[in-house]
């Protein structure tokens, strides 16, 4: 009897033993021994898709973005028809030297630099930024409608004197390297306070493209000086005179 009950109990300590064991085999982290596949990728699984084409609502909601290219995010105006140039005098060698330089310092900036005649920041009469873009679209009959907005600001410079100002402001849509559209507004704004900045809004409704069919497109707006004045701006020259008529 005494071996049998010893024996009973060895029986029952081995399987306490063996499902503690399980127990505590359960409760460890997945170190990879137990890993059956059901985690690792198969490598001869293909790959998985690529993104889906874009739908026809995706583009029906695309609107592009608008953006503002370097160098045209400002516009300054300057004061034209400086003092008339002094006639010159015969001077000796020593003082003409001397005035040369004087007048080579007058035209230099803080930086050593030459200041251009024609851009000399002291002599900005207002200088316009624009603060921010925006737009709104709209598609029908395979073309998008854009309105294209701006804010701004207009500061008084150094020779301020009130008037108004013409902005050269340019908006234009491209694909790539393929311009869509392009259109140069002479913008105008009244300024007449000198002590501080005059807000605008330009907006212009007109821009229609084709359909895009991807997300393509690029707007721009900005200043752009680099156009020169059209012929109704520029200054017309003095007619001829007429000959009276004879019999």
């Amino acid at each position: 009897m005494a071996f049998y009950s010893v024996n009973r109990r060895f029986v029952a300590g081995l399987a306490l033993t063996g499902f503690m064991l399980a127990a505590a085999g359960c409760q460890s982290s997945d170190n990879g021994i137990l890993n059956f596949g059901l985690t690792k990728k198969d490598p001869a699984a293909p790959p998985p898709p690529q993104d889906p084409k874009i739908l026809a609502s995706q583009l029906r909601a695309y609107c592009p973005k608008v953006t503002l290219r370097d160098g045209t995010a400002y516009f300054n105006t300057y004061a034209k028809g400086a003092t008339a140039k002094p006639k010159k005098k015969k001077l000796d060698p020593v003082a003409q030297a001397e005035a040369e330089a004087a007048a080579a310092a007058a035209q230099t900036g803080a930086n050593g630099q030459p200041i251009d005649p024609a851009h000399d920041p002291s002599k900005i009469i207002y200088q316009a930024s624009i603060t921010d873009v925006t737009r709104d679209c709209t598609h029908a009959n395979g073309q998008m409608s854009m309105k294209i907005a701006i804010a701004g600001k207009v500061v008084p410079g150094p020779v301020f004197t009130p008037g108004t100002v013409t902005m050269p402001i340019r908006i234009a849509v491209q694909r790539g390297d393929e311009v869509l559209y392009s259109q140069l507004h002479q913008y105008q704004v009244q300024v007449a306070d000198p002590s501080a900045a005059t807000q605008f809004v330009f907006v212009d409704s007109n821009v229609v493209v084709p359909e895009p069919s991807a997300r393509d497109y690029q707007a721009y707006a900005g200043y752009d000086e680099s156009t020169p004045a059209s012929a109704a701006e520029k200054p017309k020259g003095k007619g001829k005179k007429r000959t009276p008529a004879t019999n």
